[in-house]
């Protein structure tokens, strides 16, 4: 569990921020970015935040986004404002490495990633669904994702929650 501070700062803001990090992106991670339905917050706010596998929310051979989601919902866990991802990705700078030697599978999120959990913002498959976050050969990405209402996560794919606001 952890807590990150978000908004504050423009799109342009944000893009330049995360290239003085040396944080790269995919280009679904840009599209994603560059569209509009990517919102900044003008405004700072906290959130607490949680990591859980897919095994942990009692799916052990694995679910589908939307049964991820829900569950969580259940477990009074919230789904998480699209723009953490970069504001994640500039403060979660110690990030296990996630390169295992191992080939990139194809449709399976990469070994040691972090995907923000984050509503789906369109149905359009072409569209990127959100962000996750990795490391790989030491460099820092910020990366968009996609996968339709069938894919099936792994056990042991990462999200990242936010806390209820217990207030």
């Amino acid at each position: 569990m952890r807590t990150v501070e978000v908004g504050g700062l423009t799109r342009s803001q944000l893009i330049q921020k995360l290239q003085q990090n040396t944080i790269l992106m995919n280009e679904l991670g840009k599209e994603l970015l560059a569209d509009d339905k990517f919102r900044p917050s003008e405004t700072k706010y906290s959130l607490e935040i949680v990591e859980l596998a897919v095994g942990e929310l009692g799916f052990p051979d694995g679910a589908t986004t939307s049964r991820i989601f829900e569950k969580a919902i259940e477990l009074d866990l919230e789904l998480c404002p699209l723009e953490l991802g970069p504001y994640l990705r500039l403060v979660y700078l110690d990030q296990p490495e996630g390169y295992s030697g191992k080939p990139v599978q194809q449709n399976r999120a990469p070994v040691g990633s972090i995907t923000i959990a984050s509503e789906i913002l369109t149905d359009d498959e072409d569209f990127p669904k959100g962000f996750y976050l990795r490391k790989i050969n030491g460099v820092l990405w910020l990366r968009g994702y996609r996968a339709d209402h069938l894919h099936v996560w792994n056990p042991d794919d990462h999200f990242i929650f936010r806390q209820t606001d217990k207030t």
